[in-house]
């Protein structure tokens, strides 16, 4: 199918894109477009405005380390997280989360702000952005604010980024020990369940997605894990709490099963 109509724009700054989203209140970000454009051509996305960023790849697409923090720029791709020295070393929950990410196609133009701001339930990296305790950078026209990961998603599609505001920055925490474990949805590419792990300083975060209705920090395991409880008990609670989710391809009880296994797995292989 043919997306419906719409007013394309190519702005040449970050004020610019906001003036033309305050202007335009309807309009709709592209930045890598694996997201938008496929909801566009289905029509269950009909912007009437596309604010194209990709003039702003220049000064949104970055990998910096900066005191104990690796900063992000919003239009960095997957593939360029995926096969960074630093990202690899630094943040390698990160890295190895963008690795996972759909196909070579896809990890070449999409970005990991477009991917954190349409925050699909099914998407790879807001279980490694929970999991590494990630602060998001958001610009409006009064200017910037940062939201922590653990408040920046907020149910089905739904984010903290405001009307007429832009994620411009991810930063993460740096850390050694991590791991991202996936079952793919054989079509889509998409996480039938995903589960990151982060060990910091003693401490175990778990972050959960595809398997609820958006992703989620997986307390009932960090909680059992602090209290001693073996990797396989602590995995039991993966869904605590969770209303999960159904389809075609798998039900709840067998998305339940794939939380338990991978986040076993997953733990093991951040101690390991």
């Amino acid at each position: 199918m043919y997306p419906a109509s719409f007013n394309y724009h190519v702005p040449n700054s970050i004020e610019e894109a906001l003036n033309l989203m305050a202007q335009n209140s309807d309009a709709k970000l592209l930045a890598g477009g694996h997201s938008l454009l496929p909801a566009m051509k289905l029509r269950l996305a009909t912007p009437a405005t596309l604010i194209d960023m990709k003039k702003l790849r220049g000064s949104l697409s970055y990998i910096k380390e900066e005191g104990g923090v690796v900063a992000i720029g919003a239009l960095t791709t997957h593939a360029a997280i995926a096969t960074s020295k630093l990202a690899q070393q630094k943040i390698p929950v990160i890295a190895q989360t963008a690795s996972h990410i759909g196909d070579m196609q896809v990890r070449n133009m999409g970005t990991i702000g477009g991917a954190l701001a349409h925050a699909d339930p099914a998407a790879d990296f807001p279980a490694a952005i929970l999991a590494a305790d990630a602060q998001m950078v958001i610009q409006g026209a009064s200017g910037k604010r940062t939201v922590a990961a653990a408040d920046f998603f907020q149910g089905f599609f739904a984010t903290a980024v405001q009307a007429g505001e832009i994620l411009v920055e991810i930063r993460v925490p740096v850390h050694s020990h991590a791991s991202y474990e996936k079952f793919y949805h054989p079509a889509s590419g998409y996480a039938v369940c995903g589960v990151a792990v982060v060990i910091d300083n003693g401490k175990t975060r778990v972050g959960i997605t595809g398997v609820g209705s958006g992703a989620y920090r997986a307390s009932g395991v960090e909680d059992a894990l602090a209290g001693g409880a073996s990797i396989e008990d602590a995995a039991s609670h993966a869904v605590d709490g969770i209303d999960v989710l159904e389809d075609p391809f798998a039900n709840a009880a067998y998305r339940s099963q794939l939380a338990k296994e991978l986040t076993k797995r997953a733990v093991v292989a951040a101690k390991g």
